[in-house]
């Protein structure tokens, strides 16, 4: 499923980092080494978000998880 982020992300929360990443592996093949975490943030048409993202690498690979409203 297709989506935009608009506008800021807000209330952002650490759910995983490093190991307890599930797809580490996959991460780290396809983007490279970094210090991974997994976040999720809420906002407009209040969805939660999920995304993978280590430092100098950046933010990869969102998912839509629930909408809030």
């Amino acid at each position: 499923m297709e989506f935009d982020v608009v506008g800021e992300l807000t209330n952002i929360e650490t759910i995983a980092t490093g190991h307890g990443i599930r797809e580490l592996p996959r991460l780290r093949r396809l983007y490279g080494k970094g210090r991974w975490r997994n976040w999720k943030d809420g906002r407009i048409r209040l969805a939660e978000l999920h995304w993978y993202e280590a430092h100098g690498i950046g933010k990869k690979e969102f998912k839509r998880k629930n909408y809030l409203d």
